[in-house]
């Protein structure tokens, strides 16, 4: 019979077993082949994934610490949640990684029923007492949740009072007696310490604190405006029609990339491309796009301009691409690979005029998104234990 893992692995969907031509490509291979149907598909893999869950239940009972992470989204209006379990084996001393749940979550995404979500998933698994910490992004409902619910560290703790609005008034709140008693009291749930996505710290550090280079300084944000707006204009129409791409493959002998709004570091590899292209084949190259694109060229002032924007916002890459490897990156890496990225952006100072104020902008949202880090004990041991096992 057609196997489920067929269906599992390449995300087909079940009525793929009912369709006649399917049944007639599997005949013509093989005559003696027996299609499962619909019913029977479906639970056999009902039967796999609880067969799965027990191997995994019994595997964990032997770990002694798991770490996990957490994320949400949404997609053909359906909202999910998974999460993943990470640990050391004990006796090779490898990184072991796999997926505890993707499931719904009904409803909206509020820090309780997150809370909730999470803490079931945990109970399900039998690692509650295992967990020493969990990695979310930066979300606020996240924040909140292990803030209520869970284990937070001084530095915690100052980054979640640091993210509220400093401007609002405090508030009173006046509950009759009824309400306090029905209060949550925080306990029903039960959280480990949490620790933030060091990439997605990286990518607010690289968006949200570089932009406040053009607010601090006027010369720079005319600089980059119009070196960027112009940069913007050839990417909109080179994804316009494939007579474009022509084009831009013809003059260029690469094509532009252009930019995607949830990966920062494609708007550096767009920028690196335009420059490359530049390089290689001259500003002629770059120049005969534009006329082609009826878009205003570069100017040498903003092409100096997206050139020292490369060489600054490279190290930051690199951190990047290092901290989310998915097989050889440990928490023992954090502290270096931010430490050697403050190294680079000081020795850079000295080198650039144009993106100065953006080699300090990147400087602050480092110390402030990681300078608490810096001081962490746990995170200090790991990386010292990291060097004596590399």
């Amino acid at each position: 019979p057609l196997g489920h893992n067929f269906i599992c692995e390449g995300l087909h969907p079940f009525s793929l077993v009912e369709q006649p031509a399917f049944k007639e490509l599997l005949l013509t291979l093989n005559p003696q082949c027996k299609v499962i149907s619909r019913p029977t598909l479906r639970t056999r893999i009902d039967e796999a994934a609880n067969q799965l869950k027990k191997t995994l239940l019994s595997h964990l009972s032997k770990v002694s610490y798991v770490a996990t992470t957490t994320d949400c989204w949404t997609a053909h209006q359906q909202s999910y949640i998974g999460v993943t379990a990470h640990w050391i084996d004990e006796e090779t001393l490898e990184r072991r990684s796999t997926a505890l749940a993707c499931q719904r979550l009904k409803g909206s995404h509020t820090f309780d029923v997150l809370a909730g979500t999470l803490d079931d998933i945990h109970c399900q698994y039998r690692i509650t007492g295992k967990v020493v910490k969990t990695t979310t992004d930066s979300g606020s409902n996240f924040i909140k949740a292990f803030s209520v619910f869970g284990e937070q560290s001084q530095t915690e703790e100052a980054e979640s009072k640091s993210d509220q609005d400093s401007s609002e008034e405090p508030k009173a709140d006046y509950l009759d007696t009824f309400s306090i008693l029905e209060q949550d009291s925080g306990l029903e749930y039960q959280l480990p310490p949490h620790q933030r996505c060091a990439c997605h710290l990286l990518n607010l550090v690289a968006t949200t604190d570089a932009a406040l280079a053009e607010k601090n300084n006027d010369t720079y944000k005319q600089l980059s405006r119009a070196a960027f707006g112009k940069c913007q204009a050839m990417w909109n129409k080179s994804g316009r029609s494939y007579m474009a791409a022509e084009i831009v493959e013809d003059k260029c002998k690469l094509q532009l990339i252009r930019p995607n709004k949830t990966r920062w570091n494609s708007t550096y590899m767009a920028v690196e491309r335009i420059i490359r292209i530049i390089q290689e084949n001259g500003e002629d190259a770059i120049r005969n796009v534009c006329e082609e694109f009826k878009v205003k060229m570069l100017s040498p002032a903003e092409i100096v301009f997206l050139t020292e924007y490369c060489t600054v916002m490279k190290p930051v890459v690199k951190a990047l691409n290092i901290l989310q490897s998915e097989t050889n990156t440990h928490m023992g890496w954090l502290l270096p690979v931010i430490f050697q990225l403050q190294t680079k952006l000081i020795r850079l100072e000295t080198s650039f005029k144009m993106c100065l104020p953006l080699i300090r902008a990147v400087q602050d949202g480092v110390q402030k998104r990681f300078g608490g880090m810096m001081q962490e004990p746990e995170l200090i041991a790991a990386s010292i234990l990291q060097e004596h096992m590399d």
